[in-house]
């Protein structure tokens, strides 16, 4: 993940990757690419990347899952 928050420009320290996954959570339903809190070259990156199934594909999934913790927490009640 620390590969893919340097690839999008962001601090890719652990710390850093856990607060802004705690902070920049996401509804289900909303694809990660179309988030508010992108750049917009950010955001094409991550389209891109899923569209293509690229390699960096497998990691925007894990982030995508990762941002929309709280609301399948919500969801399942769990």
């Amino acid at each position: 993940m620390s590969n893919l928050f340097l690839q999008l420009g962001l601090d890719a320290e652990n710390d850093a990757i856990a607060e802004f996954i705690k902070t920049h959570q996401l509804p289900n339903g909303t694809d990660i690419y179309a988030a508010p809190f992108w750049s917009d070259s950010q955001r094409q990156f991550l389209h891109e990347q899923l569209k293509a199934d690229a390699p960096w594909a497998l990691i925007v999934d894990q982030l995508n899952e990762s941002l929309k913790q709280d609301a399948i927490k919500q969801e399942t009640g769990v």
